[in-house]
């Protein structure tokens, strides 16, 4: 089923999952999708054209910069006002600019390496931008101050472009990590706290799951797992949706970790070569063993 995104302007396929509507890759989120309160509807309609005006760019800015980054974004008609009254919302020219660097900084390996933006007509969402004539400008601006480089639908960082990206997001790209296990009693809190702030210390954004908890998509879902660049699996517990999320992101060719409480260790059921626990008597030890792990 399709329907028109009230932010974009786009007729997009769209899903419904219990009170919301998704909308699946229009150009709020190009490679993604969100979620509209299904009864917000027609409340976002019957907005004044004026308030629209003002109002509906900067919610599909706020949904591309969420999902870009990983987020995921389910909004309701009462939201809006404080999205577009945020202090993260930029408005002056130069602070739009800093939100097109950061996104090809987040798109790139290096200054030089070219991200294309396509079609770009669709695409002033990306500085938070109303109309496409402002995103040329700040396009036409960034390139006089040698901050990138733009043939056609490709652009570049350069190397100023790449440090100030850098500078203005805090200096670190961190990789999506998903952190599967059983139950957090396994650890507790400020022991499972450690364990991820040192995957955050690698260049990793840990995400916890714990599916046998799990009672909805947004708590727990494959396409989280399928956007991680590794995930770490702890097999205490012996959960079969942990072996099953697990076993998904290997066939996908994401790295696995496999780790297991000592305890559980006798009774691990599979013997095969893939799966080769890690074995762990306290979080502190887990910890290390994976700091040397991940440091290598």
């Amino acid at each position: 089923m399709k329907k028109h995104c009230l932010f974009c302007e786009e007729m997009v396929p769209t899903k419904s999952e219990g009170d919301y509507d998704i909308y699946i890759g229009c150009s709020c989120s190009p490679d993604g999708f969100y979620s509209l309160l299904t009864d917000s509807y027609q409340t976002i309609r019957a907005f004044p054209h004026q308030k629209k005006r003002d109002m509906l760019h900067l919610v599909s800015a706020y949904i591309r910069e969420q999902t870009d980054c990983g987020e995921k974004v389910a909004l309701s008609a009462s939201d809006l006002e404080a999205i577009v009254h945020s202090p993260n919302i930029p408005v002056t020219i130069e602070d739009k600019g800093i939100r097109l660097l950061q996104y090809l900084y987040r798109h790139s390996m290096g200054p030089g390496e070219p991200v294309v933006i396509q079609p770009l007509a669709s695409c002033y969402n990306l500085t938070y931008s109303p109309n496409l004539q402002e995103l040329v400008y700040i396009i036409d601006k960034l390139q006089n101050e040698q901050l990138l480089i733009r043939e056609g639908t490709a652009f570049q960082l350069t190397e100023k472009g790449w440090s100030e990206a850098a500078v203005s997001t805090g200096g670190k790209k961190l990789k999506p990590c998903t952190v599967l296990i059983s139950a957090e009693e396994i650890f507790g809190t400020e022991l499972l706290h450690m364990l991820l702030s040192k995957i955050e210390q690698y260049g990793y954004l840990p995400r916890l799951l714990t599916p046998m908890k799990a009672q909805s998509p947004d708590k727990y879902s494959l396409e989280e797992i399928a956007d991680s660049k590794l995930v770490v699996a702890d097999l205490s517990g012996q959960s079969l949706e942990v072996y099953f999320a697990a076993g998904y992101a290997l066939g996908l060719n994401i790295p696995v970790i496999w780790t297991m409480k000592s305890s559980d260790a006798e009774m691990h059921p599979v013997k095969i070569k893939e799966i080769r626990p890690i074995v762990w008597n306290t979080a502190e030890e887990l910890a290390n063993i994976l700091q040397q792990r991940l440091g290598g």
